[in-house]
């Protein structure tokens, strides 16, 4: 059975949820991107059975938490079935950048790009500012429609040196 457990780092991009009524058990979806090919990137659908660690789930993670975790990939055996991994693990890589007050955390929002992280604010002018998930500045994207060309921009720059 050890053979069976796998490991995956990767993103919290939305909230975690209950998944009963008491909150013994949580659920939420792990952004998981290996490469910096946005087509290797998939959403996996997590669930936590342990109480302990679904309380720690449901009341520590924020979005934008960086996650190791550890459990058992449940494959669909029917076209109706879902596919989701159940976590008997998980750690914390790197928690997700402090918002700063709660009106900047109810207009504002963090979008991973590979392994590139951009700050939208609809309060904002419409500037993106952009790093790299480890924490190296890229530049502030005028909008949203010129961020391929800023990311482009900077990797050919890390190419030249």
């Amino acid at each position: 059975m050890a053979a069976d457990v796998i490991a995956l780092d990767g993103f919290l991009d939305e909230e975690t949820v209950p998944g009963d009524l008491h909150g013994t058990t949580a659920r939420f979806r792990l952004t998981v991107s290996p490469t910096d090919e946005r087509t290797d990137e998939m959403i996996l659908p997590c669930s936590v059975a342990d109480a302990e660690l679904a309380h720690a789930v449901l009341h520590e993670l924020v979005p934008g938490d960086k996650l190791r975790v550890t459990g058992h990939l449940r494959l669909p055996r029917t076209p109706n079935e879902p596919m989701w991994l159940t976590i008997t693990t998980l750690a914390v890589l790197e928690t997700a950048p402090a918002l700063s007050g709660p009106a900047t955390v109810a207009t504002a929002a963090i979008e991973r790009y590979g392994p590139y992280v951009c700050w939208f604010d609809t309060e904002n002018s419409g500037e993106v500012p952009v790093w790299t998930e480890a924490g190296v500045w890229v530049g502030t994207a005028g909008d949203p429609s010129a961020l391929d060309e800023l990311i482009e921009a900077f990797e050919q720059r890390q190419a030249g040196e």
